[in-house]
């Protein structure tokens, strides 16, 4: 088996590349010209809601997983998340003959934790407001003797997660363009830090934002702060998908050497970039998936005369407050 390199980088992407070719979706890069319109400039939306799972979660997943060993397959894998990554690896599991074990919050929506579920993944559950997903993580996969595959602070996860930004260039580059801007939803930073390290080995001018929704915004502070900073407070959002406390130890420093900035939406600048992305783009899009788009939309970067591209990370949203979003309930 290839070995990758120990630390993520453009070649264990390119390695990544390789072992997902066969399997991952090469997914659309979209535009509404209508739209543009109104931007003054191309706004390109890269769409994961597309890839299996309906999340660009999967290329990580599938990439850990066909870097274990024998023993470790034999074993079986373990992970903690809110739904996307829980889905990627139960799927990536089953297409590579382990069993994975889920723990997710108890507040997930219910169509991430069924589809987990379908896939064949065994699920658990706990309070994200008053436990520690990883203390409890860390036990479960100690005492069943399981792989722990962390959500974004895994090299091979990172790593797989960066083929999102390979693909970016090489599909602007069919239209002889790059991009000014690159934003993508960051919770903890997986898909961001491998994305701007592929795209800043591709294109080293153009410019990456961490995308994230307000009270969540550790990794905006963090990067204005030059150290890992914690979110605060009893606070909720409808964007589960990037709900985590802290940057990663891994993704952080890629983030700080390779990312602008980070930029902050509020839930109104979600829903209504959820409904723009459903009128023009004919995309459903989560609200943690959408936070790229919203920065956008809202004005948070002047698009005239720009080249740009949103990542929008997934489409797994409940399918009863999609509709209270479309009918402006919320």
């Amino acid at each position: 088996m290839t070995q990758i390199s120990p630390a993520p980088s453009y070649h264990s992407i390119q390695q990544a590349k390789e072992r997902l070719a066969p399997i991952a979706v090469k997914t659309p890069l979209i535009e509404s010209l209508a739209l543009n319109e109104k931007l003054g400039g191309r706004l390109f939306v890269k769409c994961e809601t597309l890839q299996h799972t309906g999340s660009f979660k999967f290329r990580g997943a599938y990439n850990a997983i066909s870097s274990l060993n024998e023993y470790q397959l034999a074993n079986g894998v373990f992970a903690f998340s809110s739904g996307n990554h829980a889905q990627g690896i139960a799927l990536a599991a089953r297409l590579l003959g382990t069993k994975a074990t889920i723990l997710m919050p108890k507040d997930t929506p219910v169509i991430k934790v069924e589809n987990t579920q379908g896939y064949g993944a065994e699920v658990i559950t706990y309070d994200r407001y008053t436990e520690s997903r990883e203390a409890i993580g860390e036990k479960i996969a100690a005492d069943n003797n399981l792989t722990l595959i962390r959500p974004y602070d895994n090299v091979d996860v990172i790593s797989g997660q960066g083929t999102v930004g390979l693909e970016i260039i090489q599909q602007l580059a069919s239209h002889n363009l790059t991009p000014d801007y690159v934003c993508a939803p960051c919770g903890g930073g997986g898909m961001m830090a491998g994305v701007s390290l592929a795209i800043k080995h591709l294109s080293p001018k153009t410019q990456l934002f961490a995308c994230e929704p307000e009270f969540f915004d550790d990794t905006t502070r963090s990067l204005a702060a030059g150290t890992q900073l914690s979110n605060i407070g009893d606070h909720r959002s409808l964007c589960d998908a990037i709900l985590t406390p802290t940057p990663g130890d891994i993704t952080f420093p890629i983030l700080q050497k390779n990312v602008t900035g980070g930029l902050v939406l509020t839930e109104a600048e979600v829903t209504e970039a959820m409904r723009v992305a459903f009128n023009y783009l004919k995309l459903v899009i989560e609200p943690g998936g959408v936070v790229a788009l919203a920065a956008y939309l809202s004005g948070k970067l002047d698009l005239k005369g720009k080249t740009a591209v949103a990542v929008a990370s997934g489409g797994n949203v409940d399918p009863l407050l999609f509709a209270s979003i479309l009918n402006n309930e919320r």
